[in-house]
């Protein structure tokens, strides 16, 4: 049986985020349970762990610990389970941005532009809307907007102007359709990266990631109380755009206020300042690495 997800930065990103064996953490991405793990073998027994996930394959790997507990629900709903529990404020929060190897892995949900699948790219089988609901209902204009602002695809204009015409008088349902589809417009030198880009763009409209993270990054900041760990791992410039201002200025758009001092007011400050990524020897064991970037905030 193959491997459900191979966790990125596992040591790293756990050591940056536990620092009180006792605390309450928050794992906003469990998928297959490996930094979740991690975690727990980092815990004392008075330790807890909250671990969220919207995909209901990904239940199937919650570990038997009684100081776990997995959530099936989107992470953008992190602060509303932890303040109904009572739990705030807790010690850390660690999110794996992106998709699961699994998820990637499995033609049936319609991920990977290499495989044959439905158009679907739905991490949680439950929401409505689908990519290929997107490809066939969704406005000339809106789809140059999603490819160019979530894919930062070039072409986004010629993109949505072939999707839009060829989509006439039959419906594009599956991942073969759609490459084909628009096939005119992916680079003969560079295909699977061009492709990428596309499915990108689709996958985080179909399931808002991008105002899930936001929704995420806005909450820990309420959630993690004074010298715990807010620990973000990425995969595209846009996650970690977002999350490096957030870190650096307090805010999304990367805009510094300061206080009458010249203080950055800012809820957590940059340790370090930079984004850390995998060794050249976690590459070559997961290539899904090579694009990983991590970044640690500590709560002022």
């Amino acid at each position: 049986m193959q491997e459900y997800h191979v966790p990125v930065l596992l040591n790293p990103s756990v050591d940056a985020l536990v620092h009180d064996p006792n605390g309450i953490y928050a794992d906003a991405t469990f998928g297959g349970g490996g930094h979740s793990r991690a975690i727990l073998n980092k815990l004392s027994a008075k330790g807890k762990l909250i671990a969220f996930d919207r995909d209901d394959e990904a239940l199937a790997n919650a570990p038997d610990d009684k100081r776990f507990t997995l959530v099936n629900h989107n992470f953008r709903f992190l602060k509303q389970f932890i303040r109904y529990g009572q739990m705030m404020p807790i010690s850390g929060i660690l999110a794996d941005l992106g998709i699961s190897s699994h998820q990637i892995n499995v033609g049936e949900r319609g991920f990977a532009h290499r495989l044959e699948g439905p158009l679907d790219m739905r991490m949680d089988k439950k929401s409505s809307l689908t990519a290929a609901d997107i490809v066939n209902t969704y406005p000339e204009a809106k789809l140059k907007h999603i490819f160019k602002m979530w894919g930062e695809i070039p072409n986004a204009g010629k993109l949505a102007a072939i999707i839009c015409q060829g989509r006439t008088g039959h419906a594009i349902s599956t991942t073969e359709q759609f490459k084909n589809l628009i096939s005119p417009c992916t680079p003969k030198h560079s295909p699977a990266k061009y492709l990428s880009q596309v499915y990108q763009a689709l996958r985080i409209e179909v399931n808002g990631e991008m105002q899930a993270l936001e929704a995420l990054l806005k909450a820990s900041a309420d959630c993690i109380g004074t010298g715990g760990h807010l620990v973000v791992i990425s995969y595209h410039s846009l996650e970690d755009r977002m999350v490096k201002n957030f870190l650096q200025t307090g805010n999304l758009d990367g805009e510094r206020q300061t206080d009458m001092f010249g203080n950055v007011q800012r809820p957590f400050d940059p340790e370090p300042n930079k984004a850390l990524i995998p060794d050249e020897e976690e590459i070559r064991i997961n290539n899904r690495a090579r694009s990983a970037k991590m970044r640690i905030g500590v709560k002022r």
